[in-house]
C-alpha cells in the first residue's frame, strides 16, 4: 500500500514527534533539521515516493485553490500522529495547532518558501495558528498533528 510507504518512511520522525517539545519550536525544528536532513537516503526516499505518488494519482488526489492533499494515515496509524500531504503553491485555509504541528518541506518546483521556511522542517507550538503559504514556487508538505488535533476555521 502507497500510504503505509510514506508511514513508513517518516516512522523515525513521527517516533521522534513523542519526545519532541513543540512547545519550543525553534529547537524542535534545529532537532529535526539535525537528526533527519532533507540530504541523502532519507530525502531521495521521500522525494522518489512524492513524485511516484503525484505521478500515480494516489498522492493528493483532492484539489481546492492552489493545492492537492490527501490524508496519509490517521493518528493509530502513524505512531499518534495524523500524518496529511499537501502540495501547495499559494495560500491554504487558515488553521489552530492544539496540539502543534511538524512539518516536512521538500521543494518541488523553482525555490519555495513555507511560511518563511525553506525546504526542511517547520514546526508550529501548540496554540499557534496561520493561513499555510507556499511562495516562488510548488512544496510538498507533510504534516503531522500530534492526536490529529487541529481547528479548522469555521465558514
Amino acid at each position: 500500500m502507497p500510504n503505509q510507504d510514506i508511514v513508513q518512511a517518516l516512522a523515525p520522525v513521527l517516533q521522534r514527534i513523542k519526545t519532541l517539545d513543540l512547545t519550543h519550536a525553534s529547537a524542535a525544528r534545529e532537532t529535526l533539521n539535525l537528526e533527519f536532513p532533507l540530504t541523502g537516503e532519507f530525502a531521495a526516499s521521500l522525494k522518489a515516493l512524492t513524485d511516484a505518488g503525484l505521478q500515480q494519482g494516489w498522492l493528493c488526489g483532492k484539489e481546492a485553490g492552489p493545492s492537492r492533499f490527501s490524508r496519509v494515515a490517521k493518528p493509530e496509524a502513524a505512531h499518534g500522529c495524523s500524518l496529511d500531504a499537501v502540495l501547495l503553491w499559494g495560500d491554504g485555509p487558515w488553521h489552530r495547532h492544539t496540539k502543534g504541528e511538524v512539518n516536512c518541506l521538500i521543494a518541488l518546483e523553482g525555490n519555495p518558501t513555507f511560511c518563511g521556511f525553506a525546504p526542511g522542517w517547520a514546526v508550529f507550538e501548540p496554540g499557534s495558528q496561520h493561513v499555510p503559504s507556499v511562495k516562488d514556487g510548488k512544496m510538498m508538505i507533510f504534516y503531522m498533528l500530534p492526536e490529529g488535533a487541529v481547528e479548522w476555521k469555521k465558514t
